[in-house]
């Protein structure tokens, strides 16, 4: 399910849509944040944080994964440093703490310009009438009953005036009472400021892939290889989708963090929830252009951006999949998997945990 798609095909569909905020386009088996290793056990876990320690793995698609996409390929070994990483996503309680610290306003609550929108769209796009360039974020519609064509995503998504993190389905609906679900409707560029308010980072998409491993080095998804167990362990869509979710999973669609078993590492909805940002740039070519000859120690990702599905957007990685994703259609709960998202891009269903290592910590000393 090529999300990142969402604002260029939208834009073809209906400019009255114009998604400027949208996703253009799932040694102890248990270790507990105190088994640090070491070298660094004078410096104790931060609170909600889960020690991964240094490995070498397998990242990208792994050989028996019969979803993986070509953006996966090929599968390569890293070696990934020692870091901390939030046990859960940001949540709302969280993400609220830093709003009132600090009076941020998120790219979704924002005043639209015209000027600095058109230059992420095809040349030429008219522009809409006023009352259409109103602050919102896109939503899944909850209320489709059939779909013409698979690659017609504006039939399941809607653009939603008001509907930013404090009023996740619109101006009418609230948080209250929801402090322990993810957050949502932020952007990559909402993230990064709340990283820097938190003495935090968004992960590497490799840091991402170590994480979700846990304790394991060359796993399908983040509890081992068997997907017959996924509805236990991961917030998906069960049923046909977008139409119909049968909830086998015990959620219709997004769900308070903690609500799964956490992987062999004690972290929770790695796979599923909602999409993560990473700090990444996304490029369908990064794996193929790799010296993978010997192990890629503390890779970084790609040095620029490319998508040729989406060519006028800064786009980062995004990992985990989300309460959408089904294997008839997104399979994306899978490590390896990957989608892109514009640094301006938020929807109801993409969050993001963070990182912080020995260093960053030592600063805040």
């Amino acid at each position: 399910m090529y999300h990142q798609n969402i604002k260029k095909q939208l834009a073809y569909f209906a400019l009255a849509l114009l998604l400027f905020t949208t996703l253009s386009n799932c040694k102890n088996k248990k270790e507990s944040q105190t088994s640090v290793p070491k070298p660094i056990a004078q410096i104790e876990a931060p609170e909600g944080m889960v020690w991964v320690a240094q490995k070498t793995f397998l990242q990208g698609a792994k050989d028996t994964d019969q979803y993986a996409m070509p953006r996966e390929k090929p599968a390569h070994m890293v070696t990934v440093d020692g870091f901390f990483i939030d046990a859960t996503e940001v949540t709302n309680k969280q993400f609220k703490a830093f709003v009132e610290a600090t009076d941020y306003i998120t790219i979704a609550e924002r005043e639209i310009d015209w000027e600095e929108m058109k230059k992420e769209l095809p040349p030429n796009t008219p522009k809409p009438h006023d009352s259409i360039l109103q602050p919102g974020s896109l939503i899944f519609n909850k209320d489709v009953n059939a779909v013409v064509n698979m690659e017609n995503y504006g039939q399941w998504w809607t653009w939603k005036t008001g509907a930013n993190w404090r009023h996740p389905e619109g101006p009418e609906s609230t948080i209250e009472g929801k402090d322990n679900f993810p957050v949502v409707h932020v952007a990559y560029q909402d993230a990064i400021a709340y990283c820097e308010w938190a003495n935090r980072r968004l992960p590497t998409e490799a840091e991402w892939e170590s994480a979700a491993q846990g304790t394991n080095a060359n796993s399908i998804f983040t509890w081992g290889d068997n997907p017959a167990v996924l509805d236990a362990n991961a917030n998906t869509w069960q049923g046909v989708f977008p139409t119909k979710n049968d909830s086998k999973d015990g959620f219709e669609f997004i769900s308070p963090v903690k609500s799964y078993p956490a992987n062999s590492i004690g972290l929770y909805d790695m796979a599923g929830n909602v999409w993560e940002i990473t700090n990444d740039f996304f490029n369908v070519n990064y794996y193929k252009e790799l010296d993978s000859s010997q192990p890629i120690v503390n890779p970084k990702g790609a040095e620029k951006h490319f998508n040729p599905n989406n060519p006028y957007q800064v786009e980062h990685v995004m990992k985990g999949g989300s309460f959408l994703c089904h294997a008839s259609y997104c399979a994306s709960f899978r490590i390896s998997a990957k989608m892109g998202v514009s640094m301006d891009s938020g929807s109801d269903h993409m969050g993001f945990r963070t990182v912080a290592t020995p260093d960053m910590l030592k600063s805040e000393e």
